[in-house]
């Protein structure tokens, strides 16, 4: 079967979002362009990853280019376009400067059971796994970064104590000797202000 490449030169949106609880989230990428939608799933740390290497990068493109970088963008809040068909689970992630267009590129390829030769990636080769790729305007790349920490910070909060995410049912937080605490339980309340 031939390579699906998803192309989008000028997007209208390119956001992550999920769908579910804290806790039980599924993330997704989805780029958007007129009428057209594709969607891929991927993982809570992708899209971290994503967007750090994304800030670096135009930081990055402004010491050696001189190009012009917002400081802040228009954050896109609005929800995930429905229904939400994923194309395929993302593998492989890309990351790029296209100096001719002035655009960071993001390519995002599906998971193959086979490794994957570096030349694949931003190539339009017959043989590899499918992909989206998507040309973002720095303004446009800082406001998916933006978005994607928000996304990402809205998950279960951590505890104080261990600062690992309180689900729920509770926690069995390391420092309390692995004591199960109910919903609302305070660890902060086992100090005592006089001591």
């Amino acid at each position: 079967m031939a390579r699906a490449i998803h192309v989008f030169r000028t997007p209208d949106r390119f956001v992550a979002g999920t769908v579910g609880e804290p806790g039980d989230r599924v993330f997704y990428l989805q780029a958007v362009h007129d009428s057209r939608v594709v969607s891929v799933i991927l993982e809570k740390q992708q899209v971290q990853i994503l967007a750090d290497r994304m800030g670096l990068l135009l930081e990055e493109v402004h010491r050696r280019f001189g190009t012009t970088l917002p400081e802040d963008a228009d954050v896109d809040t609005s929800p995930l376009e429905t229904p939400i068909d994923a194309e395929f689970r993302v593998g492989t992630m890309g990351l790029g400067w296209d100096a001719d267009s002035g655009a960071v590129v993001v390519e995002l390829l599906a998971v193959t059971e086979t490794e994957l030769d570096e030349s694949v990636v931003l190539d339009d080769t017959e043989e590899g796994p499918d992909a989206v790729r998507v040309f973002l305007t720095p303004i446009q790349a800082r406001g998916f970064a933006t978005r994607s920490e928000m996304v990402i910070s809205a998950g279960r909060t951590p505890c104080p104590l261990c600062g690992e995410p309180i689900g729920g049912e509770g926690h069995i937080c390391v420092r309390t000797n692995g004591y199960l605490r109910t919903p609302g339980f305070d660890p902060t309340s086992w100090f005592d202000e006089e001591s």
